[in-house]
């Protein structure tokens, strides 16, 4: 018999509850097992009911999500929690930092704090707990990641500026990466060094205006400065770029002798915008292969895996993260599979991969 994966539903709307409730009951592999109002009473019935993956409302009265959140996992670290959150300011900074302190993933609500339009997203709803489950089944070791981010020291506004910024780019780093992105990228940045002798393009899978917080976080726990990219910026050494939600991140020569610059499009129009492989496909045209390193890590689906294939024939570093260190196994094994994966290692080994790869 088929184990279902049990669930927990909190959200201080009882729309909101009935929605998501009848949004689960259509996929047989789920059990709804209860409903909690507040944070206060999520944490009841999460000790009641043991429920594999939680749907956590943050604004909610009591307690909020957030707060609660911590009491759950400190308690039962094994549980995951999907956040559903409204693209307000205040959610968007709330929701990252519930991602930094362990949630799973997160879904945006489609139409604010009240959705009656719950079933567009009811299909991600579905996969993000299904994915959540697979991944607490995976009982993980943490290791040397967990390690290294209780002893790290994030040093706000603080970075140091005896490293030269460079026009003329020696290689560039494009780190493509999906669910679990946001806490996986916070615990390796930090280990690439301020020198580096490249520039970094992240394209994270993110609605477009959670991009603009989201980077403000990766600009203050990284050596080096990281803004959201912009049209006509100019790619430079030991400078990383985070790709806006919404948009296509494409690499183009400029007017002006070694220069590259970004240029933001709305085409392609694909599944997710910004695209890795629509990036890497573009820097690898403008820097050919051997200036050119690519890195896949934890997401679902496949974006990245035939460009990382595509670096590789043409004689470049690829870097895709292991089973072991990923939250979701999807774009990365597809790397992998494909024969586009030169280098497999977890996710704490990827700083020092990167490293050599520009020094190669």
């Amino acid at each position: 018999m088929l184990k279902k994966i049990k669930v927990l539903i909190v959200d201080d709307s009882a729309l909101m509850r009935r929605l998501i409730r009848e949004i689960l009951q259509t996929e047989r592999s789920i059990e709804v097992i209860g409903t909690a109002r507040d944070g206060a009473d999520a944490i009841e019935k999460v000790r009641q009911l043991k429920p594999d993956v939680i749907t956590m409302d943050i604004n909610m009265p009591i307690m909020d999500g957030l707060t609660s959140m911590q009491y759950i996992l400190d308690e039962f670290p094994e549980i995951q929690v999907i956040i559903l959150s409204s693209l307000t300011e205040e959610g968007k900074l709330i929701t990252l930092e519930a991602l930094e302190l362990g949630a799973f993933d997160y879904i945006a609500k489609p139409s604010g704090t009240v959705s009656i339009n719950l079933h567009v997203i009811g299909r991600e709803i579905i996969e993000k707990i299904t994915a959540a489950y697979k991944y607490s089944r995976k009982n993980r070791m943490k290791k040397k990641a967990v390690e290294n981010k209780k002893n790290k020291v994030f040093l706000i506004g603080k970075k140091t500026t005896s490293a030269r910024v460079s026009t003329n780019v020696s290689k560039v780093v494009v780190i493509g990466i999906s669910t679990g992105g946001p806490k996986t990228l916070m615990e390796i940045l930090p280990d690439i060094p301020e020198d580096l002798n490249a520039a970094i393009i992240v394209i994270q899978h993110m609605p477009p205006s959670f991009t603009s917080t989201f980077v403000k976080r990766i600009d203050a726990a990284s050596p080096f400065s990281f803004k959201e990219a912009q049209a006509g910026d100019v790619i430079a050494n030991r400078r990383g770029f985070l790709a806006p939600g919404g948009f296509q991140l494409l690499v183009r020569q400029s007017k002006y002798k070694g220069e590259y610059m970004i240029r933001l499009t709305k085409s392609p129009s694909t599944l997710f915008m910004p695209s890795v492989d629509v990036t890497m496909d573009s820097v690898l045209e403008c820097f050919g292969g051997k200036n050119t390193i690519g890195v896949l890590m934890t997401g679902m689906g496949d974006d990245g895996a035939n460009s990382m294939v595509r670096i590789r024939k043409a004689g470049g570093i690829t870097i895709a993260q292991d089973e072991a260190t990923s939250v979701v196994f999807g774009m990365p094994r597809e790397a992998i599979e494909r024969g586009g994966a030169e280098i497999v290692v977890p996710s704490y080994r990827i700083p020092e991969e990167i490293i050599k790869a520009i020094k190669r």
